[in-house]
């Protein structure tokens, strides 16, 4: 007799309960603008900088073993790790990181979405943009590209690798959208 009215309270309350699916907000189409191609070349030359602070110090491990006629196997690791991070870094994930950026910039908010192996996707509503401006460093100037830097009270969110014409557009549209005053 107490299982069957468990039961029913039970069952009860699952009719009364709002549906599922009525409660979830619908998905939203992933952003529509991808990175100029030539931020992919940016990336490479980025990460082949960066990865000489793991060569340097391996190639001088290295020299020191051979003419102190230490364990050959770790020269081969000395010098195997460098070259998997270096092929990691400078071939095999940046295309993957090109190919899943995206942004769009809509009148209520900009949405980002990057990621390899997560997917993050960022969206900044409008009325939390505080500063928007271009930046570029030496290697973006070399190939004409900047970045977007979109300054909120709770950080920074940057769209980087587009046109230096694209770029100055999108910071013109969110400073217009956002009511940023015009001080860049």
């Amino acid at each position: 007799m107490v299982d069957s009215d468990l039961s029913d309270i039970f069952h009860q309350g699952r009719q009364d309960a709002p549906s599922y699916d009525d409660s979830l907000p619908r998905p939203r189409p992933e952003p529509s603008n991808m990175l100029d191609p030539r931020a992919l070349r940016v990336w490479r030359i980025n990460a082949a900088l960066g990865t000489l602070f793991l060569w340097v110090p391996a190639i001088i491990v290295v020299s020191v073993t051979y003419y102190a006629d230490w364990l050959w196997p770790w020269m081969a690791f000395l010098l195997l790790f460098p070259l998997l991070v270096t092929v990691l870094q400078v071939f095999i994930i940046p295309p993957l990181e090109w190919k899943r950026w995206r942004y769009e910039v809509s009148e209520r908010e900009v949405d980002l979405q990057r990621g390899v192996f997560v997917m993050t996707r960022t969206l900044v509503p409008m009325s939390r943009v505080q500063h928007v401006d271009t930046q570029q460093g030496p290697i973006l100037r070399y190939y004409g590209l900047s970045a977007v830097t979109i300054t909120t009270a709770g950080g920074g969110h940057e769209i980087p690798g587009l046109s230096e014409e694209v770029a100055s557009d999108v910071r013109d549209r969110i400073a217009a959208l956002a009511g940023v005053a015009d001080d860049v």
